[in-house]
């Protein structure tokens, strides 16, 4: 047999399997999925085939289909016989009829209702956060439910820890949500599940990668949740993990960097709605249907003003193809009438989200947008700066918080009418590859404290100009591009 004959049909072969993949792929990648995505897709299969085929098939599917997709439905289902018996609105919440159609589309996507709720605080300083949680277990009756991705037994985290061993010995039930790729990189890691189970907390991984136990899921995918609630009665929810702000590394504690981040304690029917995310989240690991005359007990309506509010949790993830916090988003920018203030640690917006926020600045509306000057992930952070001409040009404020800071908070403020806080950052993977959960507030005064907050963000941080990021170089500006296009893949 000719060696050479044979080379060149095997070559033949596979350049034409190679060509007949990329024009099925031209065919079928763009299907329900952003033109940007579909584009960063099919760039790395036509340019890279060895690494953007097999890399598609392992993460490219736009939406979660299968077992946590039908238990996202069961789910939903459960909430919306909760909710079904409730009015659009609770009792003297006036939110205008702009807002509640915003707050009604809120609950045809997701079935949480506008219940009312009480800002108790907000805590942009962690040690204070951590405290507070403590304080409040060592109040609990009947159950402690905690969830969120990242989790560890640190110095800094010592006083929650204690408080749930505490609560756990005077007959407390106490449940522990933490997500397993999230969780696995910090100090203590391998010895946490022990120290848990020691304190008697029932403990269980979210997401959870071990192909050895039957457990496999698509390793993108992640719980990016953070919230705790106690005896259905109080809740605590925001950007912040159960961590130390250095996040245990000593690198980043010699160079001072800490991570900033805001959360806020509400109690009121508002923590019947984190109690049904969190029993969601534990069903989907646990296969556990937690009983919802014990766990999500009714709470008093206090009408719209001062620390009340009318609020609304929105859950979201690869279980909501419909994408509701990116809605959300949105369609409450297209509310703001005087100013819009945006903290977000990884801002890459998608078109609608780009448009929604520049369309605001042209038609005269103030917006501020506090970010890190630093990011600390090298991708994000670039494709982040990919953005900052086009919001420059249409009239954003752009605030750079100092490094080595990590600006971690996540929430929007509009007008003096609406505040969104929680754990969601304005990228593709919170809008669609991590489950996340966001809390609208309207009617009380939890607007005016996170204005405050903006207020201490805008004394200490940099008001980048169009003329300073005029002379970044051709060379950043290159970088930025390439990890844009990478945004719509990750």
């Amino acid at each position: 047999m000719d060696f050479n004959w044979f080379t060149a049909a095997g070559a033949t072969v596979v350049l034409t399997l190679e060509y007949t993949l990329k024009v099925i792929a031209v065919g079928t990648v763009p299907e329900n999925r952003r033109p940007a995505a579909a584009s960063a897709w099919l760039l790395l299969i036509m340019f890279i085939p060895l690494i953007g085929f097999p890399l598609y098939w392992l993460i490219g599917q736009p939406y979660l289909k299968g077992r946590r997709y039908d238990l996202q439905l069961v789910a939903n289902e459960r909430t919306s016989e909760w909710a079904q018996e409730l009015p659009p609105l609770p009792p003297g919440a006036e939110p205008g009829e702009d807002l509640q159609s915003l707050i009604q589309m809120n609950r045809r996507l997701t079935g949480q209702p506008c219940v009312s709720g009480t800002t108790e605080k907000i805590f942009p300083i962690t040690a204070d956060y951590f405290q507070a949680i403590a304080d409040a277990i060592d109040q609990a009756e009947h159950f402690v439910h905690v969830e969120f991705y990242i989790v560890s037994w640190d110095e800094a985290t010592d006083p929650v820890f204690e408080a749930l061993r505490r609560a756990k010995a005077r007959g407390v039930e106490v449940r522990l949500l933490l997500d397993h790729i999230g969780s696995r990189k910090y100090p203590g890691r391998k010895t946490l599940g022990r120290r848990m189970s020691a304190a008697g907390i029932e403990w269980h991984l979210m997401m959870p990668i071990n192909p050895f136990k039957g457990r496999w899921r698509r390793p993108d995918l992640r719980n990016h949740r953070k919230l705790l609630v106690i005896d259905g009665a109080v809740g605590f929810m925001g950007s912040h993990n159960l961590i130390d702000p250095a996040y245990g590394s000593a690198k980043n504690l010699a160079m001072g960097r800490a991570w900033s981040d805001v959360s806020v304690q509400v109690t009121g029917d508002v923590v019947t709605s984190l109690s049904h995310i969190f029993a969601t989240d534990w069903y989907a690991e646990t296969d556990e249907m937690l009983d919802q005359a014990t766990y999500y007990p009714d709470q008093p309506d206090h009408a719209p003003g001062g620390r009340a509010h009318g609020m609304q949790v929105v859950p979201s993830g690869p279980g909501f193809p419909t994408e509701p916090n990116m809605r959300m988003f949105v369609q409450s920018l297209a509310l703001a009438q005087r100013n819009i203030a945006i903290t977000s640690p990884y801002f890459v917006p998608n078109e609608a989200l780009l448009n929604a926020i520049t369309s605001a600045a042209h038609r005269g509306v103030t917006v501020d947008l506090f970010v890190g000057e630093e990011a600390d992930q090298f991708l994000v952070g670039h494709a982040q700066r990919s953005y900052y001409g086009a919001l420059l040009k249409a009239g954003v404020r752009i605030h750079l918080y100092p490094a080595p800071t990590v600006l971690h908070g996540k929430y929007f403020t509009i007008d003096d009418r609406v505040a969104v806080i929680g754990s969601s950052n304005m990228d593709y993977r919170s809008f669609a590859l991590t489950y996340e959960v966001m809390m609208l507030a309207f009617g009380g005064d939890l607007i005016a404290q996170l204005q405050e907050n903006d207020a201490h963000y805008r004394a200490v941080s940099h008001l980048l100009t169009t003329e300073e990021w005029q002379q970044v170089s051709w060379g950043q500006r290159y970088v930025n591009n390439v990890c844009r296009l990478t945004a719509a893949l990750m």
